[in-house]
């Protein structure tokens, strides 16, 4: 049915201005066709006004997953756990739904439910391309241009019915859109009303989707309750020569070959008769699964021609159904990986330093340059950077990494006695840029037509970022004490190491670089006025790692530390932002997204528990107070304050732990420089810390990121 199964996710930059002189003659010739099946141009001038060429879907033409990928990597990625649990969810969910459209179309609920999992992932991810660009480009590039053009008058005729919104409207590289994937031609001639509102739209209704997804299988020649296939079992010595979707022969025929069923009973199929027609499918050989395939099959193959897209279809309805999957293995020591797996190798190859960004289960270039890295490192004569089991297994099995023991740099005593401003950025060449006092600290002040933020010279510290007409973000302790103490409040960086992990008495606490000056290196004004500095601390003397700092202030807050190992050997570092947040009372916050965490309690020994619901200072467990070191945490957390009526929303990535701290009344009071202050901050920290320990490679860098997004409550 369409032309690829897997979506693209690749991020577009916003097309500049354009029309379709951009496309030279080919776009003359769009339009005229257009004009042609009843668009006007004037309507058609409108669609295209911002449309340029995205020339990048081209290499995606011989790129398709579905002909490139081994067989069980795609079906490992297809149907694993996550999207098995999320199938039978949906069934349950839709269950009225599913049946009745079940009943008006023949197909059964599993494999309407199947094709919607595989398409979108049940309506997560449609593709992220612009439909007329991609298109557009392919009725003007590369081979096939005739059938593209079809495809975009079809999609055009589409939005002038008033089926389909152009605004936003995205699907994948080759226009294959909506919760099921429906090309242009197919939606035009296939897609059914399924909620009866007198549209057909396969984008925004879940009713029309499924619907119409069933009438295609129909369509297609689908038999109502009958099976898509079985495996088999071949008999010692079988003519592979035999296999192959178009070389069918009657079940007796196959039965008469020796072919049992799996489990090596006789070749008997519920619903198929004797004489029904089947073919013999071999995916990965002779010495893989075997599959005898009949007419619903074909029905699933025709919506996408492609041997591993329709066994990926037929498995995942199979498994909805509350089937174990497959009993031949494939002919690989070195399975495919689910989305879970995944996100453990991810995990862990950002433990080791790779800057490969969130460990999301979508295997990129990032993810794949890092495993070649480590293959190569294990000494694999194959390095070829592909996600499988065994590389899991082996970096699992790796000792975990330890913090470096750092000793107390030469140069450290001399850096925290010399606060002075260094910068090599002129303040009056950037508007919005100047330095000054910030409650008594000598401080980069911003001004963005969005935010106002202060960053302290000393420890590099943010101290205080204030959305546009509301309050400041961060809490800054009114008794904080001046250099060479540490600053109580802002974001400390605490780097390369968190509290004395790992280290020696003789190092201060949380690092070297919150009690040095550092430079402003860089700053650059974005178009829109936000503002991004870039900031390191000294060289530090015998240290081989090397600290950068990037600070992008305007709508949002963002961080990042990027650290680079410079010398000749693994470093393995522990760091946090240590970011006190300002609430209007302790007591009365919650933070989302630490539901059902591990934790590690500084306060009772270290000991691991499971959180409960979301954190807040009235847990009953130990009420009052906090110091939890949350591993594995998800990124994502909400920071919920009902009295300053505002939610701080906090991301991050490079970031396996959060720490969240607010030392509670009585411990604050033995504290001069927090004292009462105690109601007013909650400590939630973006950071690598305890068991999550980064080891960075011999030129390698890792960066963690935080971003801080305020939103009404």
């Amino acid at each position: 049915m369409r032309t690829a199964a897997t979506l693209a996710a690749i991020t577009l930059a916003a097309p500049s201005f354009a029309a379709t002189a951009d496309f030279g003659t080919c776009g003359n010739s769009l339009k005229s066709a257009a004009i042609a099946q009843g668009i006007s141009a004037e309507r058609f001038d409108q669609l295209f006004a911002e449309v340029t060429p995205d020339l990048s879907v081209l290499p995606l033409l011989n790129a398709q997953p579905e002909f490139t990928t081994p067989i069980w990597d795609y079906l490992a990625a297809l149907v694993d756990t996550q999207r098995i649990n999320d199938g039978r969810a949906r069934l349950t969910q839709h269950r009225a739904l599913l049946d009745q459209v079940s009943a008006q179309y023949g197909v059964d609920p599993a494999t309407i439910v199947a094709v919607w999992g595989v398409e979108s992932d049940y309506g997560r991810v449609f593709g992220k391309r612009p439909l007329l660009q991609s298109l557009a480009t392919l009725s003007c590039n590369g081979r096939r241009q005739p059938f593209f053009k079809g495809e975009l008058l079809a999609l055009l005729k589409l939005i002038n019915k008033g089926d389909l919104n152009p605004a936003g409207l995205t699907g994948s590289w080759a226009g294959a859109f909506g919760h099921t994937q429906f090309m242009p031609s197919t939606y035009a001639r296939i897609a059914v009303d399924g909620d009866a509102d007198g549209r057909r739209d396969l984008v925004a209704s879940i009713p029309d989707a499924l619907a119409s997804t069933a009438n295609y299988l129909k369509q297609s020649g689908w038999r109502t309750g009958q099976p898509w296939g079985v495996e088999v079992r071949l008999p010692a010595g079988f003519n592979a020569a035999l296999a192959g979707r178009t070389q069918r022969k009657p079940l007796a025929n196959w039965r008469a070959l020796g072919l049992t069923l799996a489990d090596g009973t006789p070749l008997q199929v519920p619903a198929i008769a004797d004489d029904a027609n089947a073919a013999l499918l071999l995916p990965a050989g002779a010495k893989g699964p075997a599959l005898l395939v009949f007419r619903n099959y074909d029905a699933i193959y025709s919506y996408n021609a492609a041997e591993s897209y329709a066994l990926a279809i037929a498995t995942l309805a199979d498994r909805l159904r509350g089937g174990t999957g497959l009993t031949a293995a494939w002919p690989t020591d070195d399975p495919g990986l689910g989305r879970d797996e995944r996100r453990q190798l991810q995990t862990l190859l950002l433990a080791r330093g790779h800057a490969i960004g969130s460990a999301d289960g979508m295997v990129g270039n990032a993810t794949r340059r890092a495993i070649q890295a480590e293959q190569q490192r294990l000494g694999w004569k194959n390095a070829d950077g592909r996600a499988g089991m065994r590389i899991l297994q082996a970096l699992r099995d790796a000792k975990p990494a330890q913090p470096t023991a750092f000793g107390l740099p030469g140069n450290y005593t001399q850096l925290i006695q010399s606060p002075i401003v260094r910068s090599k950025v002129s303040m009056k060449d950037v508007q919005g840029l100047s330095t000054g006092d910030f409650n008594g600290f000598t401080a980069w002040k911003v001004e963005t037509p969005f935010s106002t933020a202060a960053i302290s010279v000393f420890g590099g510290q943010l101290l205080s970022f204030v959305p546009k007409g509301g309050q400041d973000v961060m809490w800054l302790s009114p008794s904080a004490k001046q250099p060479p103490t540490p600053i109580r409040g802002g974001s400390p960086v605490c780097w390369p190491y968190f509290a004395r992990q790992g280290q020696s008495n003789d190092v201060p606490s949380h690092g070297f670089v919150r009690t040095v000056s550092w430079e402003l290196r860089d700053a650059r004004k974005e178009a829109d006025g936000t503002l991004v500095l870039t900031l390191a601390p000294p060289p530090l003397d015998t240290l081989s790692l090397r600290l950068q700092m990037v600070l992008r202030i305007g709508r949002t807050l963002e961080q990042e530390l990027i650290t680079e190992n410079t010398g000749t050997q693994p470093a393995s570092i522990t760091q946090a932002l240590h970011n006190y947040f300002n609430v209007s009372d302790a007591m009365k916050v919650d933070v989302t997204g630490l539901d059902g965490l591990t934790y590690l309690d500084k306060l009772d020994g270290g000991n691991a528990h499971v959180q409960q619901g979301d954190w807040n200072l009235r847990d009953p467990r130990d009420p009052g107070r906090s110091d939890r070191i949350y591993t594995e945490a998800g990124g994502h957390y909400v920071l919920r304050d009902p009295g300053f009526k505002r939610a701080i929303d906090i991301t991050t990535s490079g970031s396996r732990t959060a720490v969240v701290w607010n030392a509670g009344e009585a411990a604050a009071a033995k504290m001069d420089d927090i004292g009462i202050g105690w109601r007013n901050y909650v400590c939630v920290e973006a950071g690598n810390v305890g068991p999550d320990v980064i080891e960075i490679a011999p030129g390698g860098r890792h960066t963690l990121k935080q971003v801080f997004e305020v939103k009404p409550l």
